[in-house]
């Protein structure tokens, strides 16, 4: 019979493994308090109709990739491929718009989208993203930018670029568009197919296809920051100032439009060129339009999503991976049934008390246990057998330093000796 494998594009994430993930969303969850976001957790799938409306269907993440499937009662459902539109459901239906502003929220969680599997990029994939609403002004884009780069200074990573633009809003964006179109009109022939359906729909998404032909073209076509009205040209030049002020360096990349259509104004990324193609770890910027678009109030809005694989792959290139603690505290090894008893209670007590214990379910000879417990990471082992339960006492053995230490069977002296007191 043939094995089952994972699907393509999917992870497994094995012990060993897993505690640099938690390190990480530990550093995250002390990041987003610190600025003063609430964690969400949204659901795995939304209505189709939600993605297609606010992250937009002129998309290639609506458009090709996504998980979509019909329901029994004839509902289409897609998994959810993004975490913005989302939250704005939720901002929505649970009337947190109507709360007090603004509104923080952070969410850490996995996505999916049916793209080609490669290095930094799979079809399952986990993002820690913010969502500010309720505020319109650079002081917000400031301090989410400031939260992201807070959260790259707290994991240690210094080889981070910051990337800066403006995309204009709806007052500024259509003599921006009719100059795209303009310019585009020129090169239509030489497009990708995909980016002369867009043309018409949404010239913007042409500057950010891949294809080193229309990449090519789109590199003269005009500048987005020359078609800014008064007020975007001020906010951006107020972010800029606020990000000065704070010492983030950065550089203002007309080339910057994000691939979702909910952007607007400032948008922004962080790059790490030393992960290679996929050098983008986190991108962001306002979206003011999106809970309106959706069925919700006007309401400002600004966040970031960033992926979780690229962040660790960055610490790996730095080598900033830490020396996260593995393994249990203490093995207890017992000889015969009678110390087996009693070392399942004395396991079973010391984990009451906050200790990772671990003793034998499986009825191995003291040797297996052994080499089990090294195997595992314990720190320490205890040997108990029917002399030591008689004695109340027995040997405590360093499994790194090789010390060996007479303990009696009292928890506190157990933990004592452990804690090093």
């Amino acid at each position: 019979m043939n094995r089952i494998q994972k699907p393509k594009g999917t992870l497994d994430i094995l012990p060993g493994d897993i505690e640099l993930w938690q390190y990480i969303e530990g550093a995250v969850r002390e990041e987003a308090k610190i600025n003063g976001f609430s964690e969400i957790r949204m659901p795995t799938f939304e209505a189709t109709e939600l993605f297609c409306r606010g992250v937009g269907d002129t998309t290639d993440v609506v458009g090709k990739e996504m998980y979509t499937f019909t329901d029994k009662d004839g509902s289409s459902l897609s998994l959810r491929p993004e975490g913005t539109a989302g939250v704005a459901r939720s901002v929505i239906e649970n009337g947190l718009y109507a709360g007090a502003m603004p509104l923080k929220l952070f969410y850490l969680s996995n996505f999916f989208r049916r793209e080609k599997p490669q290095a930094g990029r799979s079809r399952e994939f986990w993002q820690f993203g913010t969502e500010l609403y309720g505020s319109s002004s650079p002081e917000a884009d400031a301090q989410v930018i400031l939260l992201a780069n807070g959260l790259f200074k707290r994991l240690g990573l210094t080889k981070v670029t910051l990337r800066i633009n403006s995309i204009g809003c709806p007052e500024c964006r259509p003599s921006y568009r009719k100059a795209l179109l303009d310019y585009f009109a020129n090169y239509e022939s030489e497009l990708c197919d995909t980016c002369r359906e867009r043309l018409n729909k949404n010239p913007l998404r042409v500057l950010d296809c891949k294809s080193p032909v229309c990449s090519g073209i789109a590199k003269n076509a005009p500048k987005t920051l020359e078609h800014l009205c008064a007020g975007c040209e001020s906010h951006f030049e107020k972010l800029k100032e606020l990000l000065d002020l704070c010492g983030v360096e950065y550089t203002v990349d007309p080339s910057i439009v994000r691939g979702l259509d909910y952007y607007t104004g400032t948008v922004f990324e962080f790059t790490v060129d030393s992960i290679g193609a996929q050098s983008t770890v986190c991108g962001g910027g306002r979206y003011d339009g999106l809970l309106a678009s959706i069925g919700g109030p006007s309401l400002p809005a600004v966040g970031f999503g960033m992926g979780i694989t690229r962040l660790i792959q960055a610490l790996k290139d730095e080598s900033l991976v830490p020396e996260l603690k593995t393994g249990c505290d203490i093995y207890i090894a017992p000889l015969g049934e009678a110390a087996g008893k009693q070392a399942f209670l004395l396991a079973h007590q010391l984990r009451e008390k906050g200790v990772s214990a671990e003793t034998d379910v499986c009825g191995r000879s003291l040797k297996a246990q052994m080499k089990y417990a090294d195997k595992a990471g314990a720190r320490y082992v205890l040997v108990v057998g029917d002399n030591e339960i008689a004695e109340n006492s027995a040997e405590l053995r360093n499994m790194q330093g090789g010390e060996r230490i007479k303990v009696s069977l009292s928890t506190e002296d157990i933990i004592d000796l452990i804690a090093g007191k």
